[in-house]
């Protein structure tokens, strides 16, 4: 499947608000500023990698080796669309940050 410019950037688009808007709704709930920047890498893990989640208690070495093989064969277009979602979780942060320094109280 080729990806196209036009998909490309609906879909690092997308994935830019849909982590900036879980991040805003869980800094806002959890009051924790930064929190779906940290959740973010093992979510992205999760989109990468096809090996069950119990498979890195079991099989340690062989799923981290073949988590690396799948990081270091991504595509670029993969790759900007995964970093537009770690900046939506940022930004959330940022945008929280601010709005609780300007005085908006949420929960």
């Amino acid at each position: 499947m080729e990806l196209t410019i036009v998909t490309l950037i609906i879909s690092m688009l997308l994935f830019f608000v849909l982590f900036f808007g879980i991040g805003f709704l869980l800094n806002m709930l959890l009051r924790m500023s930064w929190i779906m920047a940290i959740i973010y890498p093992i979510v992205a893990i999760f989109i990468i990698d096809n090996v069950r989640f119990i498979e890195y208690f079991t099989n340690f070495k062989e799923t981290i080796a073949e988590l690396g093989r799948r990081v270091v064969n991504l595509a670029v277009a993969d790759i900007l669309i995964l970093s537009s979602g770690f900046a939506g979780a940022i930004m959330a942060g940022i945008t929280i940050k601010l709005l609780r320094k300007k005085g908006y109280r949420m929960f």
